[in-house]
């Protein structure tokens, strides 16, 4: 259980509480109907083969059609400042807005639309058209589904719930990518497109089955229970919690590192490869995803007993080794083989890091916000890899690109070692 101290310390400017509303912050909560739980999980699924077509695979994509590396750079940044401009105002919406399951339709609407301007019109400003769209409506999945899991089981199961949501996203990437991959290969590169945009109508479907009343509104913005009158705290408040500016800054720098390598990776593929390099890209994907599928709910039940910083400890480690093993070899079933360690570092701080932001948070009422604060942020850092280093491999080539990524990386490691402390209760 959280203790008093510890609340107002990382929330400086938060009231003080007594033990009864202390006590309160670990609820005692109904139990959700199994029709909200499945359909909470296959949203996870079915929303993974959505977005994972308009990721690594529009690199390829665009190669395709003789792109060189700063325009795939320039496209992919386009979509992330899109991304940049709509995650903190998309938080605070999230927040807000009542209906969660209205926000994460709408984009889900927008990334079918998106993809399917992308494989009819495959020109430069109608791709850049469909970027801004899709990045800027994709901000929004993040945020709502973090706050409809938390809304629905509470703190407590949270860090399990948090783990089984990433292993379920995971799954439905590497169905995703290998369906991607065979209609690559056997179709084409443009069916992958249309493929998103069907894969849409599941999703729906899936997230019509959750029940609207189960979501608990003010457990989902990270309020405490029963205290609908409260208000919340300021954002001056969180940013003068200095373990949640340390993490900004850790989480900053892991996405500079990582954003841009998995896309270079693809385009060096890309060379000379032909219609294989979307099966190359597939089966980078598919080592990925299925890593993080297994390795997912095992860092939610860690997370709660072991702590947040050692499992944080061990995805920022894998990013710089990986980057590092990118430049000693060119056989691509070794360069497959090294997206195990993606896997490591996706897997344990795509879960990890939401639980910190909720620990950082909790009893504030700006759970929401500051997710999508801290995305705004992270964003700029990866559409700024992705343009950076597509510069930097354009001019120098893909190793010196890669061990620029791995020197980022290791920055964030010594942050976060030194500087972060544990944030679990």
């Amino acid at each position: 259980m959280l203790d008093q101290t510890a609340t107002t310390n990382l929330l400086p400017n938060a009231p003080m509480q007594s033990a009864r509303d202390l006590d309160a912050l670990i609820e005692t909560k109904t139990s959700p109907s199994r029709r909200t739980l499945r359909g909470l999980d296959w949203l996870n699924f079915f929303l993974a083969d959505v977005q994972t077509g308009v990721g690594p695979f529009l690199a390829i994509y665009l190669a395709g059609y003789g792109w060189d590396e700063q325009r795939v750079g320039i496209a992919l940044t386009v979509g992330g400042i899109a991304g940049i401009l709509t995650q903190t105002p998309a938080g605070a919406l999230v927040d807000r807005q009542r209906s969660k399951r209205t926000l994460i339709g709408a984009g889900i609407v927008a990334l079918a639309v998106g993809a399917l301007l992308v494989a009819l019109v495959p020109t430069f400003w109608s791709v850049m058209s469909a970027q801004v769209l899709i990045g800027g409506t994709s901000s929004i999945f993040g945020p709502a589904i973090c706050a409809v899991s938390l809304g629905i089981v509470g703190r407590q199961l949270f860090d399990r719930r948090q783990g089984r949501n990433q292993s379920f996203n995971s799954a439905g990437n590497v169905v995703a990518a290998v369906s991607m991959g065979l209609l690559g290969y056997f179709v084409s590169n443009r069916s992958i497109f249309f493929f998103v945009s069907v894969c849409a109508i599941p999703t729906i479907l899936a997230l019509l089955t959750i029940r609207s009343e189960e979501i608990d509104y003010m457990l989902a913005r990270g309020a405490n229970i029963g205290d609908a009158n409260a208000q919340p705290i300021t954002a001056r408040a969180l940013l003068k919690a200095r373990p949640l500016l340390v993490f900004l800054v850790c989480a900053v720098m892991f996405h500079f590192a990582n954003a841009a390598m998995l896309p270079l990776l693809g385009e060096m593929l890309a060379k000379g490869q032909g219609r294989s390099s979307m099966m190359f890209m597939s089966a980078c994907v598919v080592t990925t995803q299925f890593v993080i599928t297994l390795l997912a709910s095992w860092s939610g039940r860690k997370a709660g007993s072991w702590g947040r910083k050692p499992l944080l400890l061990v995805a920022f480690g894998a990013l710089p080794v990986r980057a590092v093993l990118y430049t000693l070899t060119a056989n691509t079933g070794a360069l497959v083989a090294i997206q195990i360690l993606d896997g490591v570092a996706a897997g344990i701080f795509g879960v990890v890091s939401v639980l910190v932001i909720a620990d950082l948070t909790q009893g504030s009422g700006r759970f929401n916000l500051t997710l999508g604060a801290i995305s705004t942020a992270v964003g700029i850092g990866a559409s700024l890899s992705q343009a950076i280093a597509g510069s930097i491999v354009h001019h120098f080539g893909f190793n010196v690109g890669f061990l620029f990524l791995a020197a980022v990386a290791s920055a964030a490691f010594g942050i976060l070692y030194f500087f972060m402390p544990e944030t679990r209760d």
